[in-house]
């Protein structure tokens, strides 16, 4: 499916679900692959649009290089959603300048429907609009409903083109 934002730049939304519990977003944003990547590996700007609506981050502990380590918390800005706050950490396993990152993560959480490694591979294609940008996320936590986790992705990744594009 494709439409566009309020901003007016094409978003691209595809969900696919398995038995590996994993997700695929997609969405072009409107700046160069090397612009996209930067806001994935800057803490400050990581924090101003990964959050997902109704959400803002606290960045712990933050290494994007390749084997570094970053922790960070999801707060719920109103009341009704703090029971979804939480706390992550995980570690990258690949960074690829402007073409892809490879990074896990997993919940700090004493719940069983909380544990597991995540698996993020995201990917920037440059494409005649600026960047296609590829989400896939395997290993989602039994206690999180993949659709939850494709909003969550959606946010972000809308939050992030407000962000960088005209940047």
């Amino acid at each position: 499916m494709t439409d566009t934002t309020d901003n007016g730049s094409k978003s691209m939304d595809e969900t696919t679900t398995n038995e590996d519990r994993s997700i695929t977003v997609n969405r072009v944003i409107e700046a160069p692959p090397t612009r996209v990547y930067e806001a994935f590996v800057d803490p400050d700007e990581l924090a101003a649009w990964l959050p997902p609506e109704g959400f803002s981050a606290v960045i712990h502990e933050f290494d994007a290089t390749e084997g570094g380590t970053f922790r960070m918390s999801f707060n719920a800005d109103v009341e009704e959603l703090e029971p979804y706050a939480s706390t992550f950490s995980g570690t990258y396993q690949e960074l690829v300048p402007g073409e892809r990152i490879v990074y896990t993560d997993s919940f700090e959480s004493d719940d069983p429907g909380m544990a597991g490694e995540m698996t993020t591979t995201v990917t920037f294609e440059e494409v005649p609009d600026g960047t296609e940008v590829t989400a896939r996320q395997a290993g989602i936590p039994e206690n999180i409903p993949p659709q939850d986790a494709n909003e969550g992705w959606n946010d972000s990744l809308g939050n992030l083109a407000e962000l960088v594009e005209g940047a």
